[in-house]
């Protein structure tokens, strides 16, 4: 059993009851400010294609974002809770 504030836990319950990518939206446009929806999309995509192996300077070219934000989005996809790893292997987002 988590350890997590009840704030948190309920937090979590409301993503687990997601059921579908519209849902999932609908949730996220309300929870979120425009902004703070396109930074998580834009961290979303750097650690894809960190995962595809694709080089940190090149990433930051193609997404016209400093180095500095790549360099934290490879430090929680190597040491965080695993989450993102988690996801990219159930989405079959990995390395060939």
């Amino acid at each position: 059993m988590s350890h997590s504030p009840k704030p948190l836990r309920d937090l979590y319950a409301l993503f687990a009851s997601i059921d579908d990518e519209k849902e999932c939206e609908m949730l996220l446009k309300d929870i979120l400010t425009p902004q703070e929806l396109e930074t998580i999309a834009e961290r979303w995509q750097l650690v894809q294609a960190l995962a595809r192996g694709m080089p940190q300077r090149e990433i930051a070219k193609k997404c016209d974002v400093s180095i500095s934000k790549i360099t934290r989005g490879s430090h929680e996809l190597q040491y965080g809770s695993g989450g993102f790893k988690h996801f990219l292997k159930k989405l079959n987002m990995t390395r060939p």
